[in-house]
């Protein structure tokens, strides 16, 4: 039976960008491992107001300097300085459960599709017409993934929903949360002293398994 990690995650939550090249790296290290993303709804609707913006800008800082990973200045110097500004989980969540609908693969692909264009690109993931984009540019029909958000707006709030018990269920606080189901064990991955050592984290990850 084939190893599932258990991505319990956010798309705009920053930590979870900060997460994902030691989850790439696992995946790359660990072919035959499933990956299922449980999207937890961190924001909805919530507009960017000046303290929320000092809130980002001190978390993004921290998160820069522990994993590495880039914040373009369309994000920092344009998204952030909107007034108009949109933080809603279940929209890009929804935009995910529609990918893995159409394609399944392509489900963590999108994940990260939507944090590149977040923080690195300063687009607004929150609109359909830059959700079909990123769709479209892994390939997939823009009628098609359409067709699949519209069915996924059903369904985001009982995904979500169903994660937050999952949450409760493993005693996990917040986003991300990384658990590994394997041979008929669970543990949660201890990856907050692995931000920016994406090797590491996945050498930690597959070694005990395989007894290497």
């Amino acid at each position: 039976m084939r190893p599932v990690l258990h991505y319990i995650h956010d798309p705009l939550c920053g930590w979870c960008y900060a997460v994902a090249p030691l989850v790439a790296a696992l995946v790359e290290r660990a072919p035959n491992l499933e990956v299922r993303l449980h999207g937890g709804g961190l924001f909805e609707n919530r507009r960017l107001d000046e303290a929320m913006v000092r809130h980002v800008r001190a978390n993004d800082a921290r998160i820069a300097a522990l994993s590495g990973q880039p914040f373009g200045a369309a994000y920092r110097h344009g998204l952030l300085e909107r007034g108009d500004t949109l933080l809603d989980s279940p929209a890009a969540s929804a935009a995910i459960l529609a990918v893995e609908a159409v394609a399944p693969h392509r489900a963590l692909v999108m994940l990260e599709a939507i944090q590149r264009a977040h923080y690195r690109e300063g687009r607004r993931v929150v609109d359909a017409a830059v959700l079909t984009e990123l769709a479209e540019a892994q390939g997939l029909a823009p009628a098609a993934f359409t067709r699949a958000l519209a069915a996924a707006r059903g369904r985001v709030w009982p995904h979500i929903a169903a994660t937050r018990r999952r949450m409760v269920q493993l005693g996990a606080s917040g986003f991300p949360t990384l658990v590994l189901e394997q041979d008929g064990d669970t543990r949660v991955l201890d990856h907050g002293r692995y931000y920016g050592r994406p090797a590491a984290f996945a050498q930690a990850v597959v070694a005990p398994a395989c007894g290497c």
